[in-house]
């Protein structure tokens, strides 16, 4: 155990989430949580649930505080990799400038704060998670805000349970809270959704109820993010590149972008020496699936730095993710899996068949690619892998195949 904790109150070691989403250095663990300091926000949105408690199961205590300094500033640039080539200069480049930074983060966690306190007087005893790219390491400056609204710790309906509880939500949103919240919409999903905009931050939400695998695999990917430092960076330029080519939206077809965060996790695991491990296998009890949601969060402090011996740079492993899609991963009879860190048989059941991209949610099992299920679609995703490849191996330029300008501008 660090020293820091030898002075640290019990109660303040379970009041939040703490997340960190700048580079500062940290000491023995990949994952850069404030530790266990006290937020400023106002005591009265810690409320416990009395009907969790009811139950004989800890309140949902977590929440998500502003990113603050760790424990251990040092200057930014030491957690990030050493680009020594212009190709891997030019991905470190974009990760740098598009990033999300602290005061983005600062702004979505505002408004979770609010919203949370305002749904507590219809449902006293739910907790208002910001989950998905806002916190798992990948944000980027423009990144939208998800939000899971826990209202009990069991599985809540999403046909009907959940639309008639998000029912409530919107409608709150266009009566009580409209000077500030615009747009709230119910989108009837296999996991329905309220998308609003909020006016004072300026972000657009999406808000689902008990969707806790989002909880969950936030913080799998947050450790991902933060286990080795080539990850991040070759995420985000992977992200923008998609989004450029429009490949990179589930409503029309695509990919969504957990997809393409765990088909990079997926080919650095299954490198000849590979890049990330299995953190599922290694660490089964920092990601059990039935770990209570208060302490998801703290499971993965203790997880030292992954040390690869695979020193290859930047640019090289952008140009070795493509080739793998683009010439060496079997679409018709593999599916992606980053819980066994490897491409594996695709299985028979309905979930899977007539779908042409498989790849596995790391908890649950089901497919995160479920949305391409035309050929069409699914033959322009291919052909953007493979000439993404052929451009970069030829001419090692990033330009060539996403527009560094346009790309920064669009942060």
């Amino acid at each position: 155990r660090r020293q820091s904790q030898q002075s640290v109150p019990d109660d303040a070691k379970r009041q939040r989430i703490h997340s960190h989403d700048s580079d500062t250095a940290v000491v023995n663990q990949a994952v850069p949580f404030q530790e266990e300091r006290r937020c400023s926000f106002p005591t009265s949105i810690s409320v416990q649930s009395p009907a969790l408690h009811a139950h004989g199961s800890p309140a949902l205590i977590g929440c998500v505080p502003p990113l603050q300094d760790t424990l251990f500033p040092d200057p930014a640039e030491t957690r990030l990799p050493v680009a020594k080539d212009e190709l891997s200069q030019q991905v470190l480049e974009l990760f740098q400038t598009c990033r999300q930074q602290a005061s983005d983060l600062d702004r979505k966690e505002l408004c979770r704060t609010q919203l949370q306190r305002e749904i507590q007087l219809i449902f006293p005893q739910s907790r208002l998670f910001l989950v998905g790219s806002s916190l798992n390491g990948f944000g980027t400056h423009t990144s939208d805000g998800d939000l899971c609204l826990v209202v009990k710790e069991e599985p809540v309906n999403q046909k009907t349970e959940a639309r008639r509880i998000l029912s409530l939500v919107q409608k709150l949103f266009s009566t009580k809270l409209s000077s500030y919240i615009e747009r709230p919409q119910l989108i009837r999903a296999k996991v329905p959704i309220v998308k609003f905009r909020d006016k004072v931050s300026n972000v657009d939400f999406d808000l689902n109820v008990n969707n806790v695998i989002g909880i969950r695999n936030t913080f799998l990917l947050r450790t991902y993010a933060f286990i080795e430092n080539r990850v991040r960076p070759l995420v985000l330029v992977v992200k923008k590149w998609a989004s450029f080519h429009e490949i990179n939206d589930a409503s029309r077809g695509t990919l969504n972008s957990y997809s393409l965060v765990l088909m990079v996790l997926h080919y650095l695991q299954t490198l000849p020496e590979p890049i990330l491990p299995s953190l599922q296998k290694n660490y089964p009890e920092c990601f059990d699936p039935t770990m209570q949601l208060h302490l998801v969060h703290q499971a993965p402090r203790t997880i030292p730095p992954y040390i690869s011996k695979n020193g290859s740079s930047l640019g090289d492993l952008l140009i070795g993710f493509f080739k793998y899609y683009a010439t060496e991963f079997d679409w018709s009879h593999q599916m992606i899996s980053v819980r066994e860190a490897k491409a594996i048989a695709r299985p028979d059941g309905i979930e899977w068949r007539n779908k042409f991209i498989c790849v596995e949610e790391p908890f649950d099992g089901t497919n995160t690619a479920r949305a391409v299920h035309e050929k069409q679609k699914f033959d322009m995703i291919r052909g953007e892998f493979a000439q993404a490849w052929r451009l970069l191996q030829d001419k090692k330029d990033l330009n060539c195949i996403l527009p560094l300008k346009a790309a920064r501008q669009k942060r």
